[in-house]
């Protein structure tokens, strides 16, 4: 099972990674455009928050099921403090970040103020991901493959 949600959640890493982006390509291009916050524009942020949400409960069923919630204590190691802390709370926030982007957006009167809030919500949660990823070139990430089971 743990090795299975593993490949799952890698596999979300991606397909979540590429609908923030394409998101915060479009936000920015009807920033700077002017234009319309039409379907498509929807479509990728409801994407993404449906990506971010997937990866949040995958997250957490390893979270549990590895038993980081009970290493907590023990902050002297880098990766248990990592996974047991900062790579949770991080991602909660750039969640949190997403959400509060989709529903402001939403709730935007002009096009211009829609892309505006999604785009710096996205961008600041993008970044948060991508600092807190344990991606293979880190000590914490040491080991793991880019796609693990490939």
């Amino acid at each position: 099972m743990y090795t299975g949600l593993t490949h799952l959640h890698s596999l979300l890493r991606w397909f979540a990674l590429l609908a923030i982006i394409i998101a915060l390509v479009k936000s920015f291009q009807g920033m700077r455009q002017g234009t319309d916050f039409g379907k498509s524009d929807n479509r990728w942020a409801l994407l993404t928050l449906i990506a971010f949400h997937l990866q949040l409960l995958v997250g957490l069923a390893l979270y549990f099921t590895q038993g980081w919630h009970t290493q907590i204590g023990n902050m002297a190691d880098k990766v248990v403090r990592f996974y047991s802390i900062e790579h949770l709370v991080a991602m909660l926030i750039a969640i949190a970040l997403v959400t509060i982007g989709r529903v402001r957006s939403k709730k935007a009167t002009t096009a211009i103020a829609k892309h505006k809030r999604q785009f710096w919500a996205f961008l600041v949660a993008l970044v948060l991901v991508l600092i807190n990823v344990p991606w293979p070139f880190r000590e914490v990430g040491a080991g793991n493959a880019w796609f693990p089971g490939m």
